[in-house]
C-alpha cells in the first residue's frame, strides 16, 4: 500500500456504487425525456462571486463550506457547491431568454462543500436536478413536485413524505421577517450562536436550523408565514395545493419549512422517506420557486422553479434495500480448456455481446474445476463448456447447473439454444 490516500471527505466511486448511480441517472434521463428537458453541464469551477451573491451570504454554504481558490492570473474561483446559480448564468450567457418558455434544463454531476464528513455525507458529492426557467405559473410548481415524486416512485421508494410551504415573495416576506424577529428577540439568549448571526442576516435561516433547542423555540409558537402571505402568494399556493390534490399526491403542510438557500420565493418543498433521518439520509429531493435569483445576479427577472437531490443519499438507500439480494446479472457462464477452445471462446463471447446476451467468462483460467466453482459462486443457470475435443468438432456443452444435466450442441446453434432456455 502507498502512503497516499483520498483526501478527507472525498471517496472513490467503485463498481458497486456505479450500479446504483447508473440506475438513478437512467431514471432521471427517462423522466427528462418524457417531460422535455435538455441536459446541461456547467463547468465545475465558477467565479466565486456567482455563489456568494446567488447562493447567499447568509447561508452556511457561503459562510463555511465553499472550496475557493485564486488562480495564477488572480481570478477567484470556487468549486461549485450547487448548480442553480450556474444554470442562471448559463441561461443568460447562451441567450436562452429568447427560447420558448419555460426553458427546461436538467443536470447530473459532482458538487463540493467543505463540511464535516459523516455517514452518507462527503465533501465531493453528486446531485441531479431539474429546472423550469421563464414561467411564473403555479402549474410549474405543481409539476416540479410531481416530477420529483415520480423519480422516487420509479426508484421504488414507498411511504414518501412530501412537506410543502410557501415563504411568500418580496411583497409579503419582509413583513413576516419583522414579525419573526420580534418573536425571536426574546429567545436571543437561548438560540444557538449561528442563529444569533442569522437573526441579523436573514431570520428565515433560523427556521432551517438543525439545533434541537432552536427547533423547540420555533415550533413552540413562532409566527407562521402562511398567516402573512399577500393575496397573490396565497392564491398561487392555493392552486399548487389543489393541483397536488387532483394528482392524488400525498403531502403535509409544514408552516416552518424553508430551504437552506437565500434565493427561494413562494413554494418550497421537501420529500423524504417514512424513516426520515435514519442513517443520516434526511431529505431525498427538495426544491421550490426562485423568481429573484436572476435579478440578484444582475440580470433581468426570470421566474423559475426547480428541484435537486443528493445522488449518494438515494444510492445508499437503494443499496440498503438490495442487501441479501442474490440475483445474478447473468444466466450464462463460458468455461473453456485448451488453447484452441480459448480462441474459439473469444469469438463466441463476441457473438454473445452482439446479441446483447450477458455472459460471464474467465478466459484467463485453465482449470475446468476452478471455472465451475466460480460459475456456481456466481449463481448462473447455465455453463457452456468447450474443451479441445469440442473445439475441433465445432461443438459445445451446455450444462444446467441446477439439475446437473448437460447436452452437446453445434457451436453455430448455441446462441439460439441459450435464447430459448433463458427467454431472451
Amino acid at each position: 500500500m502507498t502512503k497516499y490516500q483520498s483526501p478527507i471527505g472525498m471517496r472513490d466511486l467503485l463498481s458497486e456504487d456505479f450500479k446504483y448511480f447508473n440506475k438513478i441517472e437512467k431514471v432521471c434521463r427517462e423522466i427528462a425525456g418524457f417531460y422535455g428537458f435538455q441536459r446541461i453541464e456547467p463547468p465545475i469551477l465558477e467565479q466565486s462571486l456567482l455563489f456568494e451573491k446567488g447562493t447567499g451570504q447568509g447561508t452556511e454554504i457561503v459562510q463555511k463550506q465553499m472550496f475557493s481558490l485564486r488562480t495564477k492570473g488572480g481570478d477567484c474561483l470556487t468549486l461549485r457547491p450547487e448548480y442553480t446559480p450556474s444554470i442562471i448564468r448559463a441561461y443568460f450567457e447562451h441567450g436562452m431568454e429568447s427560447l420558448p418558455k419555460p426553458v427546461k434544463l436538467w443536470y447530473f454531476g459532482p458538487c463540493f462543500r467543505h463540511e464535516k464528513p459523516q455517514s452518507g455525507r462527503y465533501r465531493q458529492f453528486y446531485q441531479f436536478g431539474f429546472e423550469f426557467l421563464g414561467s411564473e405559473s403555479w402549474i410549474i410548481d405543481a409539476q416540479t413536485i410531481q416530477l420529483s415524486y415520480n423519480i422516487l416512485k420509479a426508484l421504488e421508494f414507498k411511504n414518501l413524505i412530501i412537506k410543502v410551504n410557501s415563504i411568500g415573495d418580496s411583497q409579503c416576506c419582509p413583513y413576516y421577517k419583522k414579525v419573526l424577529m420580534s418573536y425571536l428577540r426574546s429567545y436571543r439568549n437561548s438560540i444557538c450562536a449561528d442563529c444569533v448571526k442569522r437573526l441579523k442576516l436573514n431570520p428565515l435561516r433560523i427556521l432551517d436550523c438543525k439545533n434541537e433547542k432552536c427547533q423547540e423555540i420555533i415550533r413552540g409558537g413562532a409566527p407562521q408565514i402562511l398567516d402573512h402571505l399577500c393575496k397573490d402568494c396565497n392564491d398561487h399556493f392555493k392552486k399548487v395545493l389543489e393541483s397536488l390534490d387532483t394528482l392524488k399526491i400525498p403531502y403535509t403542510l409544514d408552516p416552518y419549512l424553508v430551504r437552506g438557500l437565500d434565493y427561494y420565493t413562494r413554494t418550497v418543498f421537501e420529500i423524504s422517506t417514512e424513516k426520515e433521518g435514519e442513517g443520516g439520509q434526511g431529505t431525498l429531493v427538495g426544491g421550490g420557486r426562485y423568481d429573484n435569483l436572476a435579478k440578484i445576479l444582475g440580470g433581468k427577472e426570470v421566474p423559475a422553479c426547480g428541484c435537486a437531490s443528493g445522488v449518494g443519499r438515494i444510492a445508499n438507500l437503494l443499496k440498503e434495500k438490495s442487501k441479501g439480494d442474490s440475483k445474478t446479472t447473468s444466466k450464462v457462464f463460458l468455461a473453456q480448456v485448451g488453447e484452441l477452445a480459448k480462441k474459439k471462446s473469444l469469438k463466441l463471447f463476441e457473438d454473445f455481446r452482439k446479441q446483447k446476451i450477458k455472459v460471464v467468462e474467465t478466459l484467463h483460467k485453465d482449470s475446468l474445476s476452478l471455472q465451475l466453482k466460480l460459475a456456481n459462486k456466481a449463481g448462473v443457470k447455465y455453463v457452456l463448456i468447450m474443451g479441445q475435443k469440442e473445439a475441433l468438432e465445432e461443438k459445445i456443452i451446455i450444462r444446467d447447473m441446477k439439475s446437473g444435466k448437460q447436452k452437446t450442441v453445434a457451436l453455430a446453434r448455441v446462441i439460439k439454444e441459450i435464447k430459448r432456455k433463458t427467454g431472451k
